[in-house]
């Protein structure tokens, strides 16, 4: 005997064997597997040589299996139901019946934003699918591709725009600025002068210096003083509450936490112009057909457009 390498075998023999081990004729395996007789002798032919064995000889009435024929039949015919059964389309996904497990990767922004209005609904819709919730660096494409994370929930910088990345637009985010209750310039209008000159707090998720504000400064001939950079949008807040620091951020952060903290809301200086950032929903060509991901897709974007 020898190893049989199925990297140079033809399944489309095990269909044959199979059919020829059950109709034990060459004429009703060719007639159940839709080839001609001709072709099916032929296939018999290269499994005798593949298995070193007859596999099917004559006999009284017809052709009976060898003993070897005998001991392929059945698994042969398991192993082509569990391909047949691998190969099938799956079922239709249906969400309160489902379980498994779905990975995000996000900020604290993101987080803080679309989470409470997601994981409720998702309780009621699909109890048995479970969430795990990584914090997103710096690239998106890489941990889609490898499968690190299912689906992203950030801003999609032109970089990442790559071939077998999808994105799909959920809201546009504007900027404010806020200030301790009690600050120089809780009760005044925010001036450019008075904004250039205030010490500020940056949040800065990637760890880089800049930003949106530093580039709309720069584009005026001037800059600020970044007396603190840290890289959570929830930490910032605190901050600002316990400071005189002045911080820029994300308006529905704001309107989250200012209330809470103590905070004074104040709109940027118009000369500025910051057009503020959208969020999108990322995801990869791998996953971009999987039911379970599709679906929780369209309840993102629903959850999101309420906002």
């Amino acid at each position: 005997m020898h190893d049989v390498h199925l990297g140079s075998v033809d399944l489309n023999l095990l269909v044959a064997l199979d059919a020829l081990l059950a109709e034990r004729s060459v004429t009703r395996a060719a007639a159940r597997t839709g080839i001609t007789q001709s072709a099916m002798s032929h296939a018999l032919a290269r499994l005798r040589t593949l298995t070193e064995d007859e596999l099917l000889v004559r006999g009284q009435g017809g052709m009976v299996p060898t003993m070897r024929g005998e001991a392929l039949a059945l698994p042969v015919r398991r192993a082509l139901g569990e391909i047949a059964l691998a190969l099938a389309p799956p079922p239709a996904f249906d969400p309160a019946t489902a379980k498994g497990k779905i990975r995000i990767g996000t900020s604290d922004y993101g987080e803080l934003i679309l989470l409470p209005r997601l994981v409720p609904r998702l309780a009621r819709e699909a109890p048995g699918i479970d969430l795990r919730v990584l914090s997103l660096l710096d690239d998106l494409s890489t941990p889609l591709a490898s499968g690190a994370i299912d689906l992203a929930i950030a801003p999609l910088h032109p970089d990442e725009e790559r071939s077998g990345i999808y994105a799909r637009k959920l809201f546009d985010e504007r900027f404010v600025c806020v200030v301790r209750q009690g600050h120089p310039l809780a009760d005044k209008r925010l001036t450019l002068a008075r904004y250039a000159a205030a010490s500020h707090a940056l949040i800065s998720p990637r760890g880089r210096e800049g930003g949106y504000v530093d580039d709309a400064l720069a584009r005026l001939g001037m800059q600020r003083r970044v007396a603190v950079a840290v890289p959570h949008f929830l930490i910032a807040p605190h901050l600002a509450a316990s400071s005189d620091l002045l911080l820029t951020l994300a308006a529905r952060i704001a309107d989250v936490l200012a209330r809470p903290l103590g905070l004074a809301v104040l709109a940027t200086p118009p000369e500025l112009r910051l057009e503020g950032f959208t969020m999108s929903i990322v995801w990869h060509q791998r996953t971009h057909e999987a039911p379970a991901q599709r679906w929780l897709r369209e309840l993102i974007v629903a959850e999101a457009a309420a906002l």
